[in-house]
């Protein structure tokens, strides 16, 4: 997944300095054209249009289903999930992708974990524009929209928001809530459709480290107040 990562930041890039030509000869609607005709409308890609409308503020986490969990340890991240999840973490082996294409009815999360200013460091520029630190960054992602842009900002933003957000089934009830607890705060973007539910988890703890995490629930067995249940227990 970090390979995956890295590889949609090139991305990013190239589409940045593309828009970047488009921007000096034109203004805000040739940039929206732009992003329609080589991302997709609001139609084709929700996500472009769907900001968080839920806050989800220091919920009750049901402790006794986080007691039949199973404990997944990694060298910087563990976290509790059901014992019948496939669960993938940055650089995954070869055998584990060619399960994953055998078992595509299976129910898998994959995770990533990030030290503080991994995308400032990456993306430098974030500092002219104010932003002070990784959540910043991520909350102006969750927050871009197609039908707002304005400036070369705001299309960057919006082309970040399209790459970032993996595949989330159907798309038709796609939706955005923002998170905040005592230890953690971020955004959660999910879809719960008859095929499975859909859920891209990313957090932030007190000391601004990134965890993500992106589940594929084909049997439907997590529902929020579940989710929720599984990010208050993830930790570095």
């Amino acid at each position: 997944m970090k390979n995956k990562t890295l590889k949609n930041i090139s991305i990013i890039l190239a589409l940045f300095l593309s828009l970047l030509y488009v921007a000096i000869v034109a203004g805000p609607v040739l940039l929206k054209l732009y992003i329609k005709s080589g991302i997709g409308d609001c139609q084709k890609v929700p996500v472009l249009c769907v900001i968080p409308n839920e806050e989800i503020i220091n919920p009750t986490v049901d402790s006794q289903y986080l007691e039949g969990l199973t404990l997944y340890k990694f060298p910087d991240l563990k976290i509790y999930l059901p014992k019948t999840f496939l669960v993938a973490k940055e650089k995954i082996k070869k055998v584990y992708y060619k399960r994953a294409r055998r078992s595509r009815g299976e129910d898998v999360a994959y995770l990533l974990y990030e030290k503080p200013y991994f995308f400032i460091n990456l993306f430098p520029q974030s500092k002219k524009i104010g932003i002070k630190n990784d959540y910043e960054f991520f909350r102006r992602i969750m927050y871009a929209r197609l039908g707002q842009i304005q400036s070369l900002t705001d299309a960057f933003f919006v082309i970040v928001k399209s790459v970032f957000i993996p595949d989330l089934g159907d798309n038709k009830n796609l939706k955005m809530a923002s998170l905040t607890t005592a230890d953690l705060k971020g955004f959660i973007v999910y879809n719960l459709t008859p095929e499975g539910n859909y859920f891209d988890c990313n957090v932030f703890n007190n000391k601004d480290e990134f965890f993500k995490i992106y589940i594929k629930d084909k049997s439907a067995q997590l529902d929020m107040p579940k989710v929720l249940a599984i990010l208050s227990n993830i930790n570095k």
